[in-house]
């Protein structure tokens, strides 16, 4: 299976958040319009966090010790679950939603290097899907990390992550919109 275009999306955001945001100081980028808003900072840890949990998933399932929950085996809620959650994720944004509390961004000043530390991990990220070709071609089913009854694809998990971010450099020019 062909991971390109999972690839492709994260090098767009990537850059998306490079233009808009690398010139910002510390300040500007923990800046909140308000208490309910998440910060430019907020927003870009929150993906670091979210994307990140993850990986003990991809790990456990290439050690051969992934346990997936039975209702992975009811085809009809694995693909309802995970078009459920990626029609949820995208970056139009009508909605407003809460994340797990697992996947909360720090609350505290971020510091500015952030970026550079997001950028770093949209590489390892890009290599982990890059090294999933075998799993996704045997159509793996795996748990989201916040809730072991929610289960999708692993393909289903790659486009739920790549589309959630693209969600969140949309909040965040929001919040840069709001700095000018």
């Amino acid at each position: 299976m062909n991971t390109e275009r999972w690839t492709q999306k994260i090098d767009e955001t990537t850059k998306g958040f490079k233009k808009s945001f690398g010139q910002l100081s510390a300040e500007q980028l923990n800046f909140k319009p308000n208490t309910e808003t998440w910060s430019i900072a907020q927003n870009i840890d929150h993906l670091i966090v979210i994307n990140e949990t993850y990986y003990p998933v991809i790990k456990s399932l290439r050690e051969g010790n992934y346990k997936t929950p039975f209702i992975a085996k009811l085809g009809f809620m694995v693909n309802f679950l995970g078009k459920m959650i990626l029609d949820a994720v995208q970056p139009d944004r009508k909605k407003k939603m809460k994340t797990f509390p697992i996947w909360e961004p720090a609350k505290s000043e971020i510091s500015a290097d952030i970026l550079s530390r997001f950028e770093k991990h949209q590489t390892e990220l890009k290599n982990l899907i890059a090294g999933c070709k075998d799993l996704l071609e045997k159509g793996i089913v795996i748990s989201s990390p916040a809730n072991k009854n929610i289960v999708y694809k692993l393909e289903t998990a790659f486009d739920i992550i790549t589309t959630h971010e693209q969600r969140h450099l949309e909040q965040a020019l929001e919040v840069l919109a709001g700095l000018k």
